[in-house]
């Protein structure tokens, strides 16, 4: 059987460190930003934030809520694994598509705009925003797709407000080691 753990949370959270701690001990990662990043280039446009959120909403305009979830089940067929870790869920949409075809759990990354932002400026990806205008602009497109019902309705929530990116990953890796124990008992 098919178990998708899909995490969630605001832009710079910390979802990619939380999944990859997943990646660590053998799950195979789906990251949804870069199927919108691979559209975007595929559009022959620059991967920038602006961009990025452009086709992300031209995605579900065209296509439904979960169209970027559909993209990704694609690539979860594709990598043969029975334990998936889905980076960057957006909607409920999303969710309810990958429980289509898998035991899900829905975790939610959580850190303060202040944090969230200090850590984009860290990564200092090319959609990450340079300026608080455009972080907050991104904040609301994303709470426009619906992620703030997602984050409301996890199943488990982790915080990465004062934690380091290794008490991170440990956390993450408990959460979901309790989730595959219970779910096998």
């Amino acid at each position: 059987m098919l178990r998708i753990v899909a995490v969630t949370g605001m832009p710079g959270a910390g979802k990619s460190t939380a999944a990859q701690s997943l990646v660590k001990m053998g799950w195979t990662r789906v990251v949804m930003g870069d199927v919108i990043r691979a559209e975007t280039k595929r559009r022959g446009l620059e991967p920038n934030a602006r961009n990025t959120g452009e086709v992300m909403r031209l995605l579900r305009q065209d296509r439904g809520d979960a169209a970027v979830a559909e993209l990704c089940l694609d690539a979860i067929s594709g990598a043969g694994s029975e334990t998936v870790v889905v980076d960057g869920i957006r909607s409920m949409a999303e969710v309810e598509a990958f429980r289509k075809s898998a035991s899900v759990m829905l975790v939610a990354v959580h850190a303060s705009p202040a944090r969230r932002f200090e850590l984009l400026r860290e990564r200092g990806r090319s959609d990450d925003p340079l300026t608080r205008e455009m972080f907050q602009e991104r904040d609301q497109r994303e709470l426009d797709v619906g992620i703030g019902r997602a984050i409301a309705l996890a199943d488990e929530t982790v915080s990465n407000q004062h934690n380091t990116p290794e008490k991170l990953a440990a956390e993450m890796a408990k959460v979901v080691e309790r989730w595959m124990k219970d779910a096998s008992a």
